[in-house]
């Protein structure tokens, strides 16, 4: 899915290479051995959504939109730090608003729309709106991840620092 040595390649790190892989060889076999009475395949977006925290954690970081300490840490949260809805009230603490200060509001937007889709609303369950994927909705949602995560290498030139 993402192509060895391009920009983001280079930029990721060996764990989140291996992600990619992985991901890859879930696509693979589903293709090989698909399964008509499957109901959802959030599951084929879920080394990709795990790929994308690690890839926003370290990005953010790289950037300076969070601190050392933070990337480190057990209790720091990105879609905390990412939401349009508290960037007023986390103030210097949001990478929503330093993202969309020093690059652009639309990459900020581009990283919390994608990290909503991508990632909360297919593996968090709620009871009243239990979301499922067809197999073209996981696909989707995987190319949309590695577009968003290549927009952000070029946008950011992190992978040049």
């Amino acid at each position: 899915m993402i192509q060895p040595n391009s920009p983001l390649w280079q930029y990721l790190s060996p764990e989140q290479r291996q992600l990619d892989t992985d991901g890859q060889l879930l696509l693979a076999d589903c293709a090989v051995h698909p399964n008509e009475h499957l109901s959802d395949y959030s599951y084929l977006v879920f080394p990709f959504a795990k790929l994308y925290e690690g890839f926003l954690k370290q990005l953010f970081r790289d950037i300076g939109a969070i601190t050392e300490r933070e990337y480190q840490s057990d209790h720091f949260r990105i879609g905390k730090t990412l939401s349009p809805n508290l960037a007023r009230l986390l103030k210097t603490r949001s990478a929503y608003a330093w993202i969309a200060r020093q690059y652009s509001p639309e990459l900020a937007v581009s990283l919390w729309t994608t990290w909503k889709e991508g990632r909360n609303l297919i593996f968090h369950y709620f009871p009243h709106n239990i979301r499922r994927l067809t197999l073209a909705e996981a696909q989707h949602t995987i190319t949309t991840i590695i577009a968003v995560m290549e927009q952000s290498v070029d946008i950011t030139q992190v992978h040049r620092r």
